[in-house]
């Protein structure tokens, strides 16, 4: 029997930019040391006390069906930390929990896209964005944000892409070049969506891991709370990233109709689960900072290992926890460098191209091993950078 067009081409009908990371797992299968620095998972496990709210509450017998928008304790203490962060007043009713953020990127597309509609995004981009909309049956159209423009997306540029557009997304800290959106930036988009008349998602899963600058949410822009949905998770900022909780923010009348998705569709969060969120959060800034505090060292490990060499180029570190690294020096783009670093020296980073066209010659580095090995594995790319580069301008001579 067929399957539905819709099923069998998420990913566009070709590959999904995974198969480094794919064959990096097969080599540690067949017991090859492989050092990886691809996926964004945090090399320490979720905080004990967390585990330890979160078996209280099963234990407790918080295990049966909890309520589909979510525990009404976790809505409030949401709203509480997203009122507080932004100043844009928000209660419960301005808030569903998702199973987790990528749950939550399904839903707002759905809620904001009828099916042929176009879905706008930036690239670089989060891998699953381009299948996330297919699988809503919209649209997915790419803009690119230039490296020569910081990475920064134009609002010209989006402009020109946004005939038929329903719906634009953006992440901002970005994965996978850890750029922040200025102000600048988020005005240019405010204005668009408004003229244009375009809901905005804005995907601030690394809100809490800002290293430069500061993360401005859109939704605190002015006339912007009632067009724009904020996809949120507990995945980044508090090492949650199994635990499978997150959240939309938007208008009122939007989440009482993704209440309604959310019960056809996921029917809601485990309980216990959401009770240790409630108790995560409750932590406040001091366990988020322990969390990002480590992501926070390893960039500057970073900065001073590139800055004794000239071969490998950094884009602006402002956010999240990865490392864009551009590697055009060495003559090859960024899969070509990826695949050649895997072989020879057994280091496996991201190839640019598994986040779109603009970031083809480079690659993105997750810090997410242990400080020393970290910098050992940083280094060695670096020289194998520049012997690459050594090659290129000698053969060109």
């Amino acid at each position: 029997m067929p399957l539905s067009h819709r099923i069998t081409h998420l990913t566009g009908g070709g590959p999904d930019g995974w198969e480094l990371f794919l064959r990096s797992r097969d080599m540690i299968a067949n017991g090859i040391d492989v050092t990886e620095l691809t996926i964004g998972e945090h090399d320490i496990p979720t905080h004990p006390d967390i585990l330890n709210a979160m078996h209280g509450a099963a234990m407790g017998g918080h295990t049966g069906y909890a309520m589909v928008p979510g525990i009404d304790s976790l809505r409030d203490t949401v709203a509480e930390r997203i009122q507080a962060r932004t100043g844009v007043a928000t209660t419960r009713a301005n808030v569903l929990i998702t199973p987790g953020g990528q749950a939550g990127l399904f839903a707002t597309h759905s809620a904001a896209c009828d099916p042929g509609d176009v879905a706008l995004y930036i690239d670089p981009f989060y891998a699953t964005y381009p299948g996330t909309i297919r699988g809503v049956g919209a649209v997915p159209r790419a803009v690119q944000a230039r490296a020569e423009n910081g990475f920064q997306p134009r609002a010209s540029d989006i402009e020109a892409a946004s005939d038929g557009a329903r719906s634009l997304l953006i992440n901002s800290p970005n994965n996978p070049t850890g750029v922040i959106y200025g102000r600048e930036t988020l005005d240019g988009i405010a204005d668009l969506c408004k003229r244009r008349d375009l809901w905005l998602i804005s995907d601030e899963v690394y809100d809490t891991q800002v290293w430069e600058g500061s993360h401005i949410s859109p939704r605190a822009l002015p006339g912007m709370a009632e067009r724009t949905l904020v996809v949120g998770s507990m995945s980044k900022s508090h090492a949650m990233t199994g635990s499978r909780c997150g959240w939309i923010i938007g208008p009122e009348e939007a989440i009482a109709h993704l209440i309604n998705l959310a019960t056809h569709t996921t029917y809601g969060v485990p309980g216990y689960i959401q009770d240790a969120a409630v108790f995560a959060l409750d932590q406040g800034a001091d366990l988020e900072q322990e969390i990002a505090a480590p992501f926070r060292r390893r960039r500057a490990l970073a900065k001073q290992i590139l800055a004794n060499q000239n071969t490998v180029a950094l884009v602006p570190a402002q956010g999240a926890m990865y490392l864009m690294l551009d590697v055009s020096a060495t003559g090859l783009d960024g899969e070509s460098f990826a695949n050649d670093l895997l072989d020879a020296r057994h280091i496996a980073v991201m190839p640019g191209n598994s986040f779109g066209a603009a970031a083809a010659h480079h690659i993105r580095v997750a810090m997410t091993i242990e400080d020393s090995a970290f910098a050992t594995a940083l280094q060695t790319l670096c020289d194998h950078a520049a012997h690459l580069a050594d090659g290129a301008a000698r053969t060109a001579s």
